[in-house]
């Protein structure tokens, strides 16, 4: 546990993705030991979105606070796996020379930034949980951090493909700058002077865009997550409508 603590304060300090750790072309981090670790985080986020539920405003179900706990890291994982064959093919159509590991190792990191920002804006969630007896709100505010933690991961993620491609560059001209010349950027900080081509940039926009929809409508299919007050608690809803349609119908509710 102190081992994946320590590798997830360097993901967020940047240090695991400064030039001179990324010139070998792949991410040094233990994804497997990262898991254990992001799961937790998942689950603490996920117990005070279910908070609402036992507070006097929502369904009044204390399972539901266990049911979000699990709900939240199934969130992330089924969405990888579905998303993660599709940035394969796309990681290799614009030729990089990252493996199925390397992009493994690369999105664990990129999930462990979303992790990290869900989890430090839990106890934000559970104050709302306490002071507010507004069930769109609730879902609205929940919507908004899962869209915070994802803009971050995200940002993340394209960065270190650009760094990578940095790296790559500069270990082929064989003058790497020494790192301690110069401050380190931090982790979503963009390296000045080097660009992706327009048209990798494009192809893993376009993976970017996928990953949020298929993510938005995969925490549809397995709500509830705060517990409607006027239902009674049930571990999934029935098929209706999505996600999109649902935050428009919130949306409306609360003004």
């Amino acid at each position: 546990m102190t081992t994946a603590l320590r590798q997830l304060d360097r993901i967020l300090r940047g240090d695991a993705t400064r030039l001179s750790e990324l010139r070998s072309g792949r991410i040094e981090i233990p994804a497997g030991g990262l898991a254990g670790i992001l799961t937790l985080l998942g689950v603490f986020y996920g117990a005070c979105m279910g908070a609402f539920a036992v507070t006097g405003h929502g369904s009044g179900s204390g399972w539901q606070i266990v049911a979000s706990a699990l709900k939240v890291p199934a969130l992330f994982l089924l969405t990888l796996a579905v998303t993660f064959p599709s940035l394969y093919v796309f990681n290799t159509l614009v030729g990089s020379r990252l493996r199925a590991e390397s992009l493994l190792r690369l999105l664990a990191a990129a999930m462990a930034v979303m992790m990290a920002v869900l989890a430090s804006m839990g106890t934000i969630v559970l104050f709302f949980s306490f002071s507010t007896t507004s069930y769109p709100f609730m879902v609205l505010l929940n919507v908004a951090v899962f869209a915070i933690a994802g803009f971050l991961g995200l940002s993340f993620l394209l960065q270190t493909l650009h760094r990578l491609s940095v790296a790559e560059a500069k270990a082929r001209e064989e003058s790497l700058e020494d790192p301690s010349a110069t401050p380190a950027p931090g982790a979503l900080e963009k390296m000045e002077g080097h660009v992706l081509g327009p048209h990798v940039k494009t192809v893993f926009n376009i993976w970017v865009i996928i990953f949020g929809l298929v993510g938005a409508q995969m925490g549809w299919i397995l709500r509830p997550f705060v517990g409607d007050p006027k239902l009674k608690f049930a571990w999934f809803r029935p098929r209706a409508s999505n996600f999109f349609v649902d935050v428009v119908e919130k949306i409306k509710d609360l003004f």
